[in-house]
């Protein structure tokens, strides 16, 4: 005979998987202290003034063709 599989275990299982895989998320991006949120702030302004002062030419807007 078959096995007997209660559904609701199943789906309370799933969706427990499901909140942990979201926590472990959430850990991951909102789990920083103030000062380290700090230090990546600066360093993300730090390499875009490096990437800016490093252009040849600024850009132009261009018109727009009828």
């Amino acid at each position: 005979m078959a096995k007997v599989v209660n559904l609701n275990k199943f789906r309370k299982q799933k969706a427990k998987q499901e909140r942990e895989k979201q926590a472990e998320t959430n850990r991951r991006l909102h789990g920083r202290t103030k000062a380290e949120r700090l230090q990546e702030l600066k360093q993300k302004q730090r390499l875009e003034t490096q990437v800016d002062g490093a252009r040849l030419e600024t850009e132009t807007p261009k018109k727009p063709e009828d």
